[in-house]
């Protein structure tokens, strides 16, 4: 049974949010929803979207994630907030009344973030997302409906979609894709505002019909909302861990509470063995840079203005390095090594490692580049790393299906330039 009333968290709330205010942090209206562990798995699988259209990916998340929960694999987390505004959030009705209010507290923190970053800015409109997804969900169920249509091309359509979901426009929206005939048999150079942009392509430039375009606009716009979150993680984590630190040391909790914050504070941030903790290295990171002359100032500045990588590559320096006990590693003769460690010599190389994995970092850029005849050709900008062959000769299918045609792929395997190629029959090979 809960140790708290919904009036003992309306209490608590007003005075975080006198806090928030007084601390100059910039949010949208706050909600919060109290919600089941259930409910909190089925929010978690449609990416924190109740809302969201129905497709079986989703119905997967949600039962792994149930597997691994009963099973004491993984918990859950004890908050999922949207990006929107209002900022809604939810919260696990079984938290304890100091999770409860620390999560309220780390709540105010990426409420902050979401308002004032950058990213969220130019990529999403937080007042009408909840209504975009709503408005998709209808419009997709209607598609399924259609006896001319049905679940199966719908299904079809969106798991190509979602199998190049990222392979989309990293600077902003850009310009809707137009409705435009193509000619196969010209040879085309791709618009310059559609060469970062596949799925942009595709919906403008493959043989499609009206409501299969719809389908990839509809998956090609969420991608865009989310890209954000993604390209962040670090940053929003470690802000909102900060914010909440900081409010919950001012709120004057009774002894009790102040302890058990401690305890979970410490228990959010603990460092991850073998893989990085995103809520312990921004924390740390900006904790460090509030300590500097004119601290508070810069880090509202950088909340602002950058994103993972820049955050890294800007701010992690070696005394950070040392403490976060950072290190690279890589595989030699099929074993792992430790390749470079956080010293004097070698923490710059482990900064940038860092810095190119986070985010989208580790999502190969494949790009239109032009047609020949008919054949879509694709350039994967090439950054040292190779594509994993076995997933680019699966992906490339759903180009296919996609743009209705032959798709070659150019790539490096070896240091030599090969050529991945699928027929419209979906046979792949590769050759130079």
């Amino acid at each position: 049974m809960s140790d708290y009333s919904i009036n003992k968290l309306e209490d608590w709330n007003e005075k975080i949010e006198k806090l928030v205010i007084a601390a100059g942090l910039d949010c949208y209206e706050q909600h919060f929803e109290i919600c089941s562990y259930e409910d909190m798995l089925c929010y978690e699988a449609y990416l924190g979207i109740p809302s969201h259209y129905p497709h079986w990916s989703f119905g997967k998340a949600y039962d792994r994630q149930k597997s691994l929960y009963q099973y004491n694999v993984v918990g859950l987390p004890y908050e999922l907030v949207i990006n929107s505004d209002p900022c809604i959030a939810y919260l696990m009705k079984d938290n304890t009344l100091l999770t409860q209010i620390l999560t309220m507290a780390h709540v105010y923190g990426h409420n902050d973030f979401f308002k004032n970053n950058r990213l969220f800015k130019r990529d999403t409109r937080a007042n009408i997302e909840v209504d975009m997804f709503k408005t998709h969900a209808n419009r997709i169920r209607e598609y399924i409906q259609d006896p001319s249509i049905g679940p199966d091309k719908v299904e079809r359509i969106l798991n190509a979609a979602h199998g190049l979901k990222f392979q989309v426009s990293r600077n902003g929206e850009g310009k809707q894709p137009d409705k435009v005939q193509r000619n196969l048999e010209a040879n085309q150079p791709v618009p310059e505002r559609l060469q970062g942009d596949l799925l942009a392509y595709l919906a403008e430039r493959g043989n499609l019909t009206e409501w299969e375009r719809d389908l990839i606009n509809i998956v090609r716009r969420e991608s865009i909302y989310f890209i954000p979150q993604i390209e962040t993680k670090i940053m929003n984590e470690g802000w909102a861990s900060y914010w909440h630190y900081q409010l919950m040391n001012q709120l004057d909790l009774p002894q009790g509470l102040h302890l058990e914050f401690l305890k979970l504070h410490n228990l959010v941030i603990c460092p991850h063995k073998g893989r990085i903790n995103p809520y312990f290295v921004g924390f740390k990171i900006f904790e460090y840079l509030d300590k500097q002359p004119g601290g508070r100032e810069k880090i509202m500045s950088i909340r602002a203005e950058d994103r993972d990588q820049s955050f890294i590559r800007r701010h992690l320096n070696q005394q950070l390095c040392e403490e976060l006990q950072l290190f690279s590693y890589g595989i030699q003769d099929d074993n792992i090594v430790v390749t470079e460690v956080s010293n004097e010599d070698g923490w710059r190389a482990v900064r940038d490692n860092l810095a190119n994995s986070v985010g989208l970092g580790s999502i190969p850029v494949i790009q239109p580049s032009s047609v020949e005849n008919g054949t879509l050709i694709l350039e994967h900008i090439y950054d040292s790393r190779e594509l994993e062959l076995k997933h680019a000769q699966e992906t490339i299918k759903y180009v296919v299906d996609l743009w209705g045609g032959k798709v070659d792929l150019r790539t490096k395997i070896d240091n030599d330039i090969r050529i991945i190629s699928c027929s419209e029959a979906k046979i792949v090979t590769v050759h130079s």
